[in-house]
């Protein structure tokens, strides 16, 4: 039986290097976004199928996964990549921004935690990788939102993986503890350290040592940075 991969929430980062490290060890993937034009190269590139979703909308993570069911007819491995972030004095922030901050960190992981389990469960087994950053253990000056959604989803990380290991499903949280080449924060840092950046296919490496890993030796959480980075 072929291996699949769901990839929600992909981008030009981290998930594009996840996707083509996947592929080529053979998997068939389903790339998830909601501007799903974005990802015609990398589809092309993967072999992969492209959905439209946003993971904040229930009915719409229900969608995506029927689809996938249909079209693939299971889903070995899930990585939840999606991110929104707003920045201020804590004093100034937004409301209605703050809430799209936890809604796309925190309550789109669930949403989609939860449909990956319900195959997985039913299975008895697959792995479920959530995306996490310096903010899940950090919490900066003026980036509140950031930081309770980030730290919401390292939580459900945490209670999802002991809750689903004994019933086979591996779940993990990875820290992206820095800036990524290639991303908005990455271009930002450009003109520093030549290795004070991550590199994406470097991370990429990792998410496949965890999906690979034997369920006696699995990692909850994993964290990842460069070595110039301050912990």
């Amino acid at each position: 039986m072929s291996r699949t991969a769901l990839i929600v929430g992909t981008g030009s980062g981290i998930s594009a290097s996840v996707a083509r490290a996947l592929a080529g060890e053979g998997y068939k993937l389903a790339l998830a976004a909601r501007r799903p034009e974005k990802l015609e190269t990398l589809a092309h590139e993967t072999g992969a199928k492209v959905f439209a979703a946003d993971a904040v909308e229930p009915d719409q993570v229900t969608a995506l996964f029927s689809q996938v069911d249909r079209d693939f007819g299971h889903i070995d491995v899930v990585l939840y990549n999606a991110s929104f972030r707003t920045r201020g004095p804590f004093l100034d922030l937004n409301p209605p921004d703050v809430q799209r901050t936890l809604m796309v960190c925190a309550h789109g992981g669930f949403l989609v935690g939860q449909e990956a389990a319900k195959r997985m469960v039913a299975r008895g087994s697959g792995t479920i990788l959530f995306t996490g950053a310096s903010a899940s253990v950090k919490g900066y000056a003026q980036s509140a939102p950031f930081a309770m959604g980030k730290f919401a989803l390292r939580g459900l990380a945490q209670s999802m993986a002991r809750e689903l290991g004994p019933k086979g499903v591996h779940v993990a949280h990875i820290v992206i503890d820095g800036s990524v080449r290639g991303t908005p924060s990455g271009r930002e840092a450009a003109d520093a350290v030549a290795d004070n950046l991550l590199e994406p296919d470097a991370i990429a490496a990792t998410y496949l040592n965890l999906i690979g890993q034997h369920r006696s030796a699995w990692s909850l959480e994993v964290e990842l940075r460069p070595w110039v980075e301050r912990f």
